[in-house]
C-alpha cells in the first residue's frame, strides 16, 4: 500500500534504483520495529516520511564516506517558469536531481523538498550551516547548468 510512497521519497535521495530499494527497506524495518512508537491521533504518513527520510540520511552519511564531491561551475538561478515545468517530467526531472553529488542531492532535497532550514539540515547531517547552504546553493548552480542545457 505504501510502497510507491516510500519509493518516491527514496528515490530522489538514492543514486541508483537499488540504492533507493535499500533505504526504503531499512525505512520498512523501521516502521516495523518501531509501530509501537506510532502516536494513532496523528496521521502515518509523515511519521513514515520522517523515518525514510531519516534512513536516506543515514546512508548518505554511511556512503559519504566513500564519495568525492565534484566541482560545479558558475550559472544563472534556476527557472521556475512555468513553461519550464511544462516541458519537462517529473522523471527528467528526478534524473537531473540524482545526478547531484550525494552531498548535493541530500541537501537540496531537505531544503527545496522537504522544507528544512539549513540550521536543521546542518544538525541532521553534522555539518556547519554554511557548508549546507553552500551544497544547496551549489545543487541549484548544477540543476541550472542541466536545465539550460535541457531547453537549448
Amino acid at each position: 500500500m505504501f510502497y510507491s510512497y516510500a519509493m518516491s521519497i527514496c528515490l530522489r535521495y538514492a543514486d541508483t534504483r537499488e540504492e533507493a530499494l535499500e533505504v526504503m527497506n531499512d525505512g520498512f524495518m523501521k516502521v516495523f520495529k518501531h509501530l509501537d512508537k506510532f502516536d494513532l491521533s496523528k496521521p502515518f504518513k509523515p511519521w513514515f516520511r520522517r523515518i525514510l527520510i531519516n534512513c536516506a540520511i543515514d546512508h548518505f552519511n554511511k556512503e559519504s564516506k566513500h564519495s568525492h564531491h565534484k566541482d560545479i561551475e558558475t550559472a544563472l538561478l534556476i527557472s521556475t517558469d512555468d513553461q519550464t515545468m511544462n516541458e519537462i517530467n517529473y522523471e527528467e526531472m528526478l534524473l537531473m536531481v540524482r545526478d547531484l553529488s550525494p552531498a548535493y542531492r541530500t541537501v537540496f532535497n531537505l531544503h527545496a523538498i522537504e522544507g528544512y532550514k539549513h540550521e536543521e539540515i546542518a544538525k541532521m547531517l553534522g555539518i556547519s550551516v554554511g557548508t549546507s547552504k553552500s551544497n544547496y546553493f551549489k545543487a541549484r548552480q548544477k540543476l541550472q547548468d542541466r536545465l539550460k542545457v535541457y531547453f537549448e
